[in-house]
Parts: structure tokens; C-alpha cells; sequence
């Protein structure tokens, strides 16, 4: 079911106008993971207002450059879904923070967070209002506070949304689709859900007139859904860089057989290279993890000496990882199967920087 949110829609147009005219702002700012309820709640608070109060136009910000936003598959769907226009959206890439808040007339509003990052702890200042569902960690002591122990922030922001009345179906949606998500489908064995997650996803599915689990299960496959993403773009939507010894490696986890990745990309062994390049890297590992039907894991190893290659292969083996090869080599990329399913990048990853730090 998709929905129309003119609304909101407007009231995007609207801030998106009053940002390129350099006006004072009130920015709504979730936290820097930048994920679908941090910036879900951002837009729905934003605009649950009418777009501005005490002469400041209301402006959502997402924390992220534009370019990751295709990273976040599922708030891309459950935004499109929801009858969002994300062209009018706003991303930190596209205004300098810095200098509106030097300024000293605009003002912000943290969602999802209750302390702003060492990189935009210059902002505090600014700070006038907070709503989110962490542990207040007693910052900002000036500002208005809204923090609760609750599954989602959009839960918080539903609620204030419906004590208004009025709300679109749209809107509806787009917050029931983050507090089901948030909350593993109000399931309550998740341990995420509190009965304020419970009570608003209710009045919120009457108002959208949504099937839950369709809902849920939609959100929860696009969520895992790389299909649409480039291979540059798989390989940086779940990505770590470490220094390990003398050399720097990037580990990314992937959600997709390597060998429909293989299919999917014929250039992929040139696309890893790109990606070393770009990032600066003497070994790009990457970590395939998916379900088909059963649970398997696989790695690809690329470097561009293969003596290297060959090493790392012997160490991760030698710890248990129980690689066996899946396909010949392309260019300078190794693909193995993995028969150890406990050792994810969390698990390696401190392995081979121990091991490296002594090579």
C-alpha cells in the first residue's frame, strides 16, 4: 500500500527553500548512524508543527551525506512507500552547520540522541531541545527534554503527533513502519517493545490502515536488500577500516553470495581495486553473510600482492576459519567458503590485527 503525504511534503518544499535562502533555522538533527528512526523522527518532528515556531523555520537534517542515503535500504523504501519526496530532503553534505550555528540565531533540536558527536560538539550551544529514547546522559542542561526508555524514538514522536490529531496516513506509516522495525514487530521476546511502543503502533495501524507483518516483513527484506546498490555501494554499507601492523586493511560484511555478486558484477575484481584505491588500502576482506535456505559464510580476499594473499589465507585457517576455495581467483581476488560460522568480522578482526602487528 502506498500513500500520498502532501503535508509533509510541503512542509520539506518549505524548509529546503528557507535553507538555500540562508534564513535562521531550527535544524532537527538525529544521531550520526543516521538510521531509519533517527531520520524518520527528524522529518515527522520537524513537521509536526507546521514547519516553524518563534520565527524559525523547522529544517530536518539528515546526519549523512546524500550519497549514503541509498545505503539505508530500507528507510529508502519505507520513505518512497510512505509518499515521502526524499528529493526535497536535506543532508549534512548540503548546508554548513558550522557557520549557521556560529551564526548564533539558529537553534537545535537532537532526536534520537541526547549528545551530539566530538565532531559537532562545537554545536551545544545551539542545542534547545532533545527527544529520544537512550540514557540521558545529563547534557544541556538549558534544553527542553523529552527522553524515555521506549523501543523507538518515533514512538516518542507518534505520541505527540496523535495528541495533536490530525495526522496523515502517510505519516502513519512512516512511523509505524520504525517503531515495528525498532522493535522486531512489537515482538516482546526482542526484549525492545514497552507498551507506549505497543499503544501507538496501534492508533497508528487504524490511521494507516496497514497489514503489520506485510509491513514488517517488507521492511525487514529491504533492510537486507543490496540488489539495487552498486558494488561500490555494498562495500561500503556495512564497512571498517583498521590499521593493522604496517598495512591498512578494510573489512567489509556483505548480505549476498559471492558468487551472485560474481554474476551480478563482471568488473568486480576492478571494483575492488577501485575501492583499495579510494580508501587507501593494502587488503580489502569481505565478508558474505547470508541465508539460502541455510545460514553459510563466505570471504573474499583482495590484495594486490599474492603472496599476501596467500598468508592471510594460511593464518585465518590456521585460527580455525576453515576456508575452502568457491571459485578460481579473478584478477587479484580470492573467494572462499567459510565451514566456521561463529567468526564474524567482530571475531576476526582482532585476530588478524595481533597477528599482523607481529608479521
Amino acid at each position: 500500500m502506498s500513500y500520498a503525504n502532501a503535508k509533509l511534503n510541503a512542509c520539506l518544499q518549505t524548509a529546503k527553500e528557507a535553507a538555500r535562502q540562508g534564513k535562521s533555522l531550527r535544524v532537527f538533527l538525529g544521531n550520526e548512524a543516521s538510521d531509519l528512526d533517527s531520520m524518520a523522527s527528524s522529518v515527522m518532528y520537524a513537521c509536526s508543527r507546521g514547519g516553524s515556531a518563534a520565527g524559525l523555520t523547522n529544517v530536518p537534517v539528515m546526519n549523512i551525506p546524500r550519497e549514503d542515503f541509498n545505503l539505508r535500504t530500507e528507510a529508502v523504501w519505507l520513505f518512497k512507500e510512505a509518499g515521502v519526496d526524499t528529493g526535497n530532503l536535506l543532508f549534512l553534505d548540503e548546508l554548513d552547520l558550522n557557520a549557521l550555528f556560529a551564526a548564533g540565531t539558529s537553534r537545535l533540536v537532537l532526536v534520537d540522541h541526547n549528545r551530539l558527536s566530538a565532531k559537532q560538539a562545537g554545536w551545544a550551544d545551539a542545542v534547545e531541545e532533545i527527544i529520544d529514547h537512550h540514557a540521558d546522559e545529563n547534557l544541556y542542561p538549558n534544553a527542553k527534554k523529552q527522553i524515555a526508555p521506549v523501543g523507538s524514538a518515533a514512538t516518542l514522536v507518534a505520541e505527540a503527533l496523535l495528541a495533536e490529531g490530525g495526522i496523515e496516513a502517510g505519516v502513519a506509516a512512516l512511523a509505524l513502519g520504525t517503531i515495528l522495525l525498532d522493535t522486531v514487530n512489537l515482538d516482546p521476546e526482542a526484549k525492545r517493545v514497552t507498551p507506549r511502543d505497543d499503544a501507538a503502533a496501534q492508533k497508528l495501524l487504524e490511521i494507516a490502515q496497514a497489514d503489520r507483518k506485510a509491513l514488517f516483513d517488507s521492511l525487514q527484506f529491504e533492510k537486507f536488500n543490496v540488489a539495487a546498490l552498486s558494488s561500490r555501494d555494498i562495500l561500503r554499507k556495512d564497512y571498517k577500516q583498521y590499521r593493522m601492523g604496517s598495512l591498512t586493511v578494510g573489512m567489509s560484511s556483505a548480505l549476498l553470495p559471492l558468487t551472485d555478486w560474481i554474476k551480478k558484477d563482471s568488473t568486480l575484481d576492478a571494483n575492488f581495486a577501485s575501492y583499495c584505491a579510494e580508501c587507501k588500502l593494502d587488503v580489502l576482506l569481505v565478508m558474505s553473510a547470508y541465508t539460502a535456505p541455510d545460514f553459510k559464510r563466505e570471504l573474499a580476499v583482495h590484495a594486490n600482492d599474492p603472496a599476501l594473499r596467500v598468508r592471510l589465507v594460511e593464518f585465518m585457517n590456521q585460527s580455525g576459519l576453515g576456508l575452502t576455495r568457491l571459485v578460481d581467483s579473478i584478477g587479484k581476488t580470492d573467494f572462499f567458503a567459510q565451514a566456521d560460522l561463529s567468526q564474524s568480522r567482530k571475531k576476526l578482526q582482532p585476530l588478524l590485527s595481533a597477528y599482523l602487528a607481529q608479521a
